[in-house]
């Protein structure tokens, strides 16, 4: 695993950090991405850790011993360590909760958050993972459309979801005109299915219209996975 140093960028006046977080990321990684926004909009500054995915360097036995179940992201804070990118947002929200709010005040309004994010993380995204993509390729099929199809089919059956769950409940964003939590789930979801599984979005027109409502502001910009210090793009340049 190769360290780099980053920091979050956000808008408001924060307080000052007592000491610079840690966060355990892979460039391509829709749970990291889903973090470094969260970061970014509390305006936390953070140190960026790579762990290769590809390399496997998630089952290396140092990065084991942060989180036992070899996923990414980690965040590192002082003596806490959290792993799991719902456990880490809720950490952030309870210790910097006047650090740009992630959930609405209303209950409601909390709940739908709540059940979008849920898609995401377990109807989605597992489904899409590289450990799930390599075992279809060892005990399936090695062709790349087999894997490519199979994402195609989950991500498309969960926006249908996302589609009819928001729709009566999206204004600027997922639930509204403020960033929230669904915001984090579903932006690093749609640039995944955009950029790596080819997903024809216009058979969502509310996801592709919060699409280019993320696009344009500076937190979701700078946590893309192209403008991380791992991203191959970057050694490229």
């Amino acid at each position: 695993m190769e360290g780099e140093s980053g920091s979050g960028s956000g808008s408001g006046e924060v307080k000052k950090q007592k000491q610079k977080l840690k966060l355990y990321s892979f460039w391509w990684s829709t749970c990291s991405f889903r973090v470094r926004i969260a970061l970014n909009f509390k305006g936390l500054k953070y140190e960026y850790k790579s762990v290769n995915l590809l390399k496997g360097e998630q089952l290396n036995p140092e990065f084991i011993k942060l989180n036992p179940s070899g996923n990414v992201p980690v965040l590192v804070d002082g003596d806490n360590v959290v792993a799991d990118s719902l456990a880490i947002l809720m950490y952030l929200e309870d210790k910097y909760p006047h650090h740009y709010p992630l959930l609405p005040q209303d209950i409601h309004k909390r709940a739908i958050n709540y059940q979008a994010a849920n898609i995401v993380s377990s109807s989605i995204q597992p489904l899409q993972k590289v450990a799930t993509l390599k075992c279809i390729d060892e005990k399936i099929s090695s062709d790349p459309d087999v894997k490519l199809a199979w994402a195609q089919h989950y991500i498309k059956k969960g926006f249908v979801a996302l589609e009819r769950l928001l729709k009566d409940y999206a204004g600027r964003f997922a639930t509204g005109d403020e960033v929230y939590l669904a915001d984090l789930f579903l932006a690093p979801q749609i640039h995944a299915a955009i950029k790596r599984f080819k997903v024809d979005m216009t058979q969502f027109p509310l996801l592709s219209r919060l699409n280019e409502a993320y696009n344009m502001i500076p937190a979701f910009q700078d946590a893309m996975p192209e403008k991380q210090p791992d991203t191959p793009l970057a050694s490229a340049s």
